[in-house]
Protein backbone atom coordinates (compact mmCIF):
# COMPACT_ATOMS: atom_id res chain seq x y z
CA UNK A 1 0.00 0.00 0.00
CA UNK A 2 1.58 3.29 -1.01
CA UNK A 3 1.44 6.19 1.20
CA UNK A 4 -0.35 7.93 -1.82
CA UNK A 5 -3.06 5.57 -0.52
CA UNK A 6 -3.27 6.10 3.02
CA UNK A 7 -3.55 9.91 2.60
CA UNK A 8 -6.50 8.84 -0.27
CA UNK A 9 -8.11 6.54 2.22
CA UNK A 10 -8.21 9.54 5.04
CA UNK A 11 -9.70 11.89 2.32
CA UNK A 12 -12.98 9.14 2.20
CA UNK A 13 -13.24 9.25 5.80
CA UNK A 14 -12.99 12.68 5.97
CA UNK A 15 -15.81 12.83 3.36
CA UNK A 16 -17.64 10.41 5.28
CA UNK A 17 -17.75 12.54 8.27
CA UNK A 18 -18.32 15.85 6.31
CA UNK A 19 -21.71 14.02 5.53
CA UNK A 20 -22.66 12.27 8.49
CA UNK A 21 -21.88 15.70 10.89
CA UNK A 22 -23.89 17.90 8.34
CA UNK A 23 -27.77 17.00 8.44
CA UNK A 24 -29.46 13.39 8.61
CA UNK A 25 -30.23 13.75 5.28
CA UNK A 26 -26.81 14.32 4.08
CA UNK A 27 -25.50 11.51 6.56
CA UNK A 28 -27.81 8.65 4.86
CA UNK A 29 -26.45 9.75 1.24
CA UNK A 30 -22.51 10.03 2.84
CA UNK A 31 -22.80 6.45 4.51
CA UNK A 32 -24.10 5.12 1.44
CA UNK A 33 -21.51 6.56 -0.29
CA UNK A 34 -18.65 5.17 1.67
CA UNK A 35 -19.39 2.37 3.36
CA UNK A 36 -19.44 -0.89 1.50
CA UNK A 37 -23.24 -2.63 1.38
CA UNK A 38 -21.59 -5.38 3.78
CA UNK A 39 -20.14 -2.72 6.22
CA UNK A 40 -19.67 -4.33 9.81
CA UNK A 41 -19.71 -1.69 12.77
CA UNK A 42 -18.12 -2.81 15.91
CA UNK A 43 -19.19 -0.43 18.86
CA UNK A 44 -19.74 0.26 22.51
CA UNK A 45 -21.82 -2.22 25.08
CA UNK A 46 -24.67 -1.69 24.67
CA UNK A 47 -24.51 -1.05 20.85
CA UNK A 48 -22.20 -3.93 19.59
CA UNK A 49 -22.05 -5.36 16.55
CA UNK A 50 -24.80 -3.90 13.58
CA UNK A 51 -24.45 -5.42 9.86
CA UNK A 52 -25.18 -3.33 6.74
CA UNK A 53 -25.03 0.55 5.90
CA UNK A 54 -28.45 0.72 7.55
CA UNK A 55 -27.63 -1.08 10.99
CA UNK A 56 -25.10 1.46 11.18
CA UNK A 57 -26.99 4.29 10.50
CA UNK A 58 -30.63 3.66 12.48
CA UNK A 59 -28.62 2.06 15.55
CA UNK A 60 -25.88 4.28 15.87
CA UNK A 61 -25.19 7.18 14.13
CA UNK A 62 -28.90 8.88 13.91
CA UNK A 63 -29.99 8.01 17.04
CA UNK A 64 -26.53 9.92 18.48
CA UNK A 65 -27.38 13.04 16.29
CA UNK A 66 -31.15 12.76 17.59
CA UNK A 67 -29.43 13.03 21.39
CA UNK A 68 -26.85 15.86 20.31
CA UNK A 69 -28.25 17.59 17.62
CA UNK A 70 -25.78 20.66 17.02
CA UNK A 71 -22.57 18.05 17.39
CA UNK A 72 -19.07 19.34 16.52
CA UNK A 73 -16.67 17.22 15.48
CA UNK A 74 -13.21 17.66 16.93
CA UNK A 75 -10.08 15.47 15.39
CA UNK A 76 -6.89 15.19 17.52
CA UNK A 77 -5.28 12.02 15.67
CA UNK A 78 -5.98 11.20 12.21
CA UNK A 79 -3.31 8.38 10.97
CA UNK A 80 -3.35 5.58 8.36
CA UNK A 81 -1.59 2.62 7.49
CA UNK A 82 -0.99 -0.99 7.18
CA UNK A 83 -2.18 -3.71 10.15
CA UNK A 84 0.69 -5.57 12.10
CA UNK A 85 -1.17 -6.44 15.17
CA UNK A 86 -0.58 -10.16 14.85
CA UNK A 87 1.13 -12.51 17.36
CA UNK A 88 0.12 -15.92 14.93
CA UNK A 89 1.34 -14.54 11.91
CA UNK A 90 -2.56 -14.61 10.43
CA UNK A 91 -1.70 -12.91 7.32
CA UNK A 92 -5.53 -12.57 6.42
CA UNK A 93 -5.30 -9.52 9.35
CA UNK A 94 -1.79 -8.23 9.11
CA UNK A 95 -1.51 -6.46 5.57
CA UNK A 96 -5.19 -4.72 6.22
CA UNK A 97 -5.08 -0.88 5.41
CA UNK A 98 -7.03 1.22 8.00
CA UNK A 99 -7.20 4.77 9.18
CA UNK A 100 -7.49 5.81 13.07
CA UNK A 101 -9.00 9.05 14.53
CA UNK A 102 -10.12 9.94 17.96
CA UNK A 103 -11.11 13.62 19.41
CA UNK A 104 -13.97 14.80 20.85
CA UNK A 105 -17.80 15.97 19.80
CA UNK A 106 -18.79 19.06 21.61
CA UNK A 107 -22.51 19.61 21.71
CA UNK A 108 -25.97 19.84 23.69
CA UNK A 109 -27.30 17.11 25.37
CA UNK A 110 -30.58 17.71 24.18
CA UNK A 111 -32.79 14.20 24.62
CA UNK A 112 -31.77 11.03 26.57
CA UNK A 113 -29.52 8.69 25.37
CA UNK A 114 -28.60 5.08 26.21
CA UNK A 115 -30.99 5.51 29.12
CA UNK A 116 -28.26 8.31 29.91
CA UNK A 117 -30.75 11.45 30.76
CA UNK A 118 -30.26 14.77 28.89
CA UNK A 119 -28.91 17.06 31.23
CA UNK A 120 -29.72 20.13 28.45
CA UNK A 121 -25.78 21.40 28.94
CA UNK A 122 -22.98 21.24 27.25
CA UNK A 123 -20.84 18.27 27.25
CA UNK A 124 -17.46 16.91 25.77
CA UNK A 125 -18.08 13.39 24.23
CA UNK A 126 -14.71 10.96 23.58
CA UNK A 127 -14.86 9.02 20.51
CA UNK A 128 -12.08 6.77 19.08
CA UNK A 129 -12.59 5.70 15.11
CA UNK A 130 -10.50 2.76 13.23
CA UNK A 131 -12.13 1.95 9.48
CA UNK A 132 -11.00 -0.50 7.75
CA UNK A 133 -10.62 0.12 3.57
CA UNK A 134 -10.76 -1.72 0.71
CA UNK A 135 -10.73 -0.23 -2.42
CA UNK A 136 -12.37 3.30 -1.46
CA UNK A 137 -14.58 1.54 0.97
CA UNK A 138 -14.61 1.30 4.17
CA UNK A 139 -16.12 -2.26 5.37
CA UNK A 140 -15.51 -2.35 9.19
CA UNK A 141 -15.60 0.47 11.81
CA UNK A 142 -14.36 0.05 15.40
CA UNK A 143 -16.04 2.94 17.35
CA UNK A 144 -15.77 3.70 21.21
CA UNK A 145 -17.63 6.32 22.70
CA UNK A 146 -16.57 7.02 26.32
CA UNK A 147 -19.93 6.28 27.66
CA UNK A 148 -18.62 6.40 31.54
CA UNK A 149 -17.21 10.20 31.45
CA UNK A 150 -20.43 11.10 29.75
CA UNK A 151 -22.59 9.70 32.61
CA UNK A 152 -19.91 11.38 35.21
CA UNK A 153 -20.52 14.44 32.94
CA UNK A 154 -24.06 14.56 33.95
CA UNK A 155 -23.50 13.95 37.42
CA UNK A 156 -24.42 10.21 38.59
CA UNK A 157 -22.08 7.75 40.15
CA UNK A 158 -22.18 4.78 38.49
CA UNK A 159 -18.88 3.91 39.45
CA UNK A 160 -16.34 4.84 42.74
CA UNK A 161 -14.40 8.56 42.14
CA UNK A 162 -11.80 7.99 39.56
CA UNK A 163 -8.03 7.42 41.13
CA UNK A 164 -6.90 9.64 38.26
CA UNK A 165 -8.25 12.76 36.87
CA UNK A 166 -11.24 12.99 35.30
CA UNK A 167 -12.22 14.54 31.92
CA UNK A 168 -9.00 15.30 30.44
CA UNK A 169 -8.39 14.26 27.19
CA UNK A 170 -6.03 16.96 25.51
CA UNK A 171 -5.10 16.72 21.75
CA UNK A 172 -1.16 16.25 21.55
CA UNK A 173 0.88 18.70 23.00
CA UNK A 174 2.42 19.05 19.84
CA UNK A 175 -0.52 20.11 17.81
CA UNK A 176 1.08 17.49 14.78
CA UNK A 177 -1.33 14.51 15.31
CA UNK A 178 -3.85 15.16 12.28
CA UNK A 179 -1.68 13.83 9.37
CA UNK A 180 -2.83 14.80 5.70
CA UNK A 181 1.12 14.60 4.25
CA UNK A 182 2.93 11.45 3.96
CA UNK A 183 5.23 10.96 7.14
CA UNK A 184 8.40 9.66 6.64
CA UNK A 185 8.56 6.15 5.86
CA UNK A 186 11.46 5.02 8.09
CA UNK A 187 10.42 6.94 10.48
CA UNK A 188 7.18 5.25 10.43
CA UNK A 189 8.41 1.36 10.68
CA UNK A 190 10.81 1.84 13.52
CA UNK A 191 7.52 3.04 14.91
CA UNK A 192 5.75 -0.12 14.36
CA UNK A 193 8.29 -2.41 15.10
CA UNK A 194 9.29 -0.47 18.68
CA UNK A 195 4.94 -0.72 19.22
CA UNK A 196 4.88 -4.76 18.94
CA UNK A 197 7.92 -5.30 20.85
CA UNK A 198 6.43 -3.09 23.75
CA UNK A 199 3.43 -4.74 23.81
CA UNK A 200 4.14 -8.52 23.22
CA UNK A 201 7.43 -8.53 24.86
CA UNK A 202 7.32 -5.96 27.44
CA UNK A 203 3.43 -5.46 28.40
CA UNK A 204 3.13 -9.25 28.19
CA UNK A 205 6.25 -10.21 30.83
CA UNK A 206 4.82 -8.99 33.79
CA UNK A 207 5.56 -11.54 36.24
CA UNK A 208 2.79 -11.09 39.01
CA UNK A 209 5.20 -10.25 41.77
CA UNK A 210 6.89 -6.96 40.41
CA UNK A 211 5.72 -4.07 38.21
CA UNK A 212 9.40 -3.71 36.97
CA UNK A 213 9.32 -6.95 35.70
CA UNK A 214 7.17 -5.33 33.27
CA UNK A 215 9.79 -2.59 31.96
CA UNK A 216 7.61 -0.07 32.12
CA UNK A 217 10.33 2.55 32.20
CA UNK A 218 11.73 1.64 29.39
CA UNK A 219 9.18 2.51 27.87
CA UNK A 220 6.99 4.83 29.46
CA UNK A 221 8.68 8.57 29.55
CA UNK A 222 9.10 9.95 33.81
CA UNK A 223 6.60 12.97 32.62
CA UNK A 224 4.02 10.41 30.00
CA UNK A 225 1.06 12.03 29.97
CA UNK A 226 -1.30 9.11 30.15
CA UNK A 227 -4.88 9.51 29.43
CA UNK A 228 -7.33 6.96 30.53
CA UNK A 229 -11.01 6.04 30.27
CA UNK A 230 -14.22 7.31 32.78
CA UNK A 231 -13.82 5.62 36.07
CA UNK A 232 -10.04 5.20 35.77
CA UNK A 233 -8.99 8.94 34.62
CA UNK A 234 -6.03 10.84 33.27
CA UNK A 235 -2.60 9.52 34.77
CA UNK A 236 0.19 11.86 34.66
CA UNK A 237 3.34 11.04 34.65
CA UNK A 238 4.60 7.75 35.27
CA UNK A 239 4.82 7.62 39.05
CA UNK A 240 1.07 8.49 38.67
CA UNK A 241 0.42 5.92 36.19
CA UNK A 242 1.94 2.94 38.13
CA UNK A 243 -0.09 3.72 41.08
CA UNK A 244 -3.40 5.03 40.06
CA UNK A 245 -3.98 2.70 37.22
CA UNK A 246 -1.41 -0.19 36.66
CA UNK A 247 -1.04 -1.64 40.38
CA UNK A 248 -4.94 -1.91 40.73
CA UNK A 249 -5.63 -2.95 37.36
CA UNK A 250 -2.94 -5.74 38.19
CA UNK A 251 -4.17 -6.74 41.07
CA UNK A 252 -7.52 -7.45 39.45
CA UNK A 253 -6.23 -9.31 36.49
CA UNK A 254 -2.84 -10.54 37.47
CA UNK A 255 -2.70 -13.07 34.47
CA UNK A 256 -3.73 -10.73 31.66
CA UNK A 257 -1.82 -11.30 28.27
CA UNK A 258 -2.39 -9.15 25.07
CA UNK A 259 -3.39 -10.93 22.34
CA UNK A 260 -3.60 -10.52 18.29
CA UNK A 261 -5.42 -7.06 18.22
CA UNK A 262 -7.53 -6.62 15.64
CA UNK A 263 -5.47 -4.05 14.18
CA UNK A 264 -2.05 -2.01 15.14
CA UNK A 265 -0.88 0.71 12.79
CA UNK A 266 1.76 3.12 12.83
CA UNK A 267 2.25 6.61 10.77
CA UNK A 268 5.47 8.60 11.62
CA UNK A 269 5.69 8.95 15.56
CA UNK A 270 2.31 7.86 16.19
CA UNK A 271 1.00 4.64 16.89
CA UNK A 272 -3.01 3.38 17.40
CA UNK A 273 -4.84 0.41 17.26
CA UNK A 274 -7.79 -1.43 18.35
CA UNK A 275 -8.08 -4.48 20.35
CA UNK A 276 -11.62 -6.31 20.52
CA UNK A 277 -10.99 -9.13 23.00
CA UNK A 278 -7.32 -7.47 22.59
CA UNK A 279 -6.95 -8.63 26.27
CA UNK A 280 -7.47 -11.82 27.92
CA UNK A 281 -7.56 -12.11 31.78
CA UNK A 282 -8.81 -13.94 35.03
CA UNK A 283 -10.42 -11.52 37.47
CA UNK A 284 -9.11 -12.94 40.43
CA UNK A 285 -8.59 -9.75 42.32
CA UNK A 286 -11.35 -6.53 43.16
CA UNK A 287 -11.53 -4.00 40.82
CA UNK A 288 -13.29 -0.41 41.18
CA UNK A 289 -15.29 -2.36 44.56
CA UNK A 290 -16.04 -5.38 42.52
CA UNK A 291 -14.77 -8.13 44.52
CA UNK A 292 -13.36 -10.99 42.42
CA UNK A 293 -15.30 -13.21 39.89
CA UNK A 294 -12.93 -15.60 39.25
CA UNK A 295 -14.55 -15.30 35.95
CA UNK A 296 -12.01 -15.19 32.09
CA UNK A 297 -12.98 -11.90 30.68
CA UNK A 298 -12.11 -10.37 27.23
CA UNK A 299 -11.40 -6.69 27.09
CA UNK A 300 -12.15 -4.08 24.36
CA UNK A 301 -9.93 -1.37 24.07
CA UNK A 302 -8.45 1.38 21.60
CA UNK A 303 -5.13 3.09 22.15
CA UNK A 304 -2.65 6.18 20.40
CA UNK A 305 0.35 6.30 21.76
CA UNK A 306 2.95 9.31 20.47
CA UNK A 307 6.24 8.35 20.37
CA UNK A 308 9.75 10.13 20.88
CA UNK A 309 12.61 8.54 20.84
CA UNK A 310 12.58 5.02 22.25
CA UNK A 311 10.18 6.04 24.86
CA UNK A 312 6.74 7.07 24.87
CA UNK A 313 5.01 10.84 25.61
CA UNK A 314 1.45 10.52 25.55
CA UNK A 315 -1.28 7.54 25.84
CA UNK A 316 -4.59 8.07 24.67
CA UNK A 317 -6.83 5.00 26.25
CA UNK A 318 -10.24 3.86 25.90
CA UNK A 319 -12.21 0.46 27.54
CA UNK A 320 -15.22 -0.51 27.11
CA UNK A 321 -16.31 -0.45 30.61
CA UNK A 322 -19.76 -1.34 30.11
CA UNK A 323 -18.96 -4.13 28.33
CA UNK A 324 -15.74 -4.98 31.47
CA UNK A 325 -18.44 -4.69 34.06
CA UNK A 326 -21.24 -6.54 32.34
CA UNK A 327 -18.59 -9.35 31.89
CA UNK A 328 -19.04 -9.40 36.22
CA UNK A 329 -22.88 -9.10 35.74
CA UNK A 330 -23.30 -5.73 36.95
CA UNK A 331 -24.69 -3.72 34.28
CA UNK A 332 -23.70 -0.11 34.84
CA UNK A 333 -25.97 1.78 32.54
CA UNK A 334 -28.79 0.19 35.32
CA UNK A 335 -27.23 2.04 38.14
CA UNK A 336 -28.46 4.86 36.63
CA UNK A 337 -32.17 3.87 36.73
CA UNK A 338 -31.25 3.65 40.65
CA UNK A 339 -29.59 6.42 41.02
Amino acid sequence: MSESQDQLNKQIVRSLWAGLDASNGESVEAAWQHLSAQHVFQGFDPISTLAGVSGFLHNYWLPLRNSFPDLVRHTHIFMAGQSNGRVDGDLSRDGQVWVGATGLYEATFARDYLGIPASGKSVSIRWGDFYRMVDGRIVETYTLIDLIDLIQQVGIPVLPPSRGKDHIYPAPAAKDGVMMAAQEPALTSASLAHIREFIFQGLNRYDRSELKSMGMARYFNPDVQWYGPGGIGACLGLREFEELHQRPWLVAFPDRQVQNLTALIAEGAYLGGPGWAGVLATHTGPYLECPATNRRIAINGMDWWKRSGDQYVENWVFVDMIHLFRQFDIDLLARIRRA
